[in-house]
């Protein structure tokens, strides 16, 4: 048996302060932009990984979901308590830099971790960890 990891979900309160993060700073390519029932749903991805997707969805994108649900997705996203994305590079370094030029939260400077990788962390306009990790050579 052969699987693939092909789609991923991140949450997100304001697209449009999500998409310049994911598309200009991490240079993912944009591959779709829905919107549907008031909702949106923006997929972006790597270049080098046509297969893999991550789509940046509303933290709670049920049409049906309470207000009380609604409310408490966005506390959470707010806490940065939703999702966790870690990021391969060929250079943390790098990535670390026009990350932080850009503004974003640094929640880890890069550090070798004594598990084989070196890697730093930052969180996106929503709130959402992202970690960016180099494999040790």
């Amino acid at each position: 048996m052969d699987i693939h990891l092909s789609t991923c979900f991140i949450a997100v309160d304001d697209h449009d302060k999500a998409l310049p993060f994911y598309r200009d700073v991490l240079g993912l390519e944009v591959r779709n932009d829905v919107t549907f029932e008031g909702m949106r749903w923006v997929t972006v991805g790597s270049p080098s990984q046509p297969g893999v997707e991550i789509v940046l969805e509303p933290p709670l994108a049920d049409p049906n979901a309470s207000p009380a649900d609604r409310q408490a997705m966005a506390e959470l996203l707010a806490k940065g308590l939703l999702r966790g994305v870690i990021f391969s590079a060929d250079d943390v370094d790098a990535v670390f830099e026009r990350v932080q030029a850009s503004g974003a939260e640094v929640l880890q400077e890069p550090v070798d971790q004594p598990y084989g990788v070196r890697d730093c962390a930052f969180r996106d306009p929503a709130g959402n960890m992202l970690r960016f990790a180099q494999r040790k050579k």
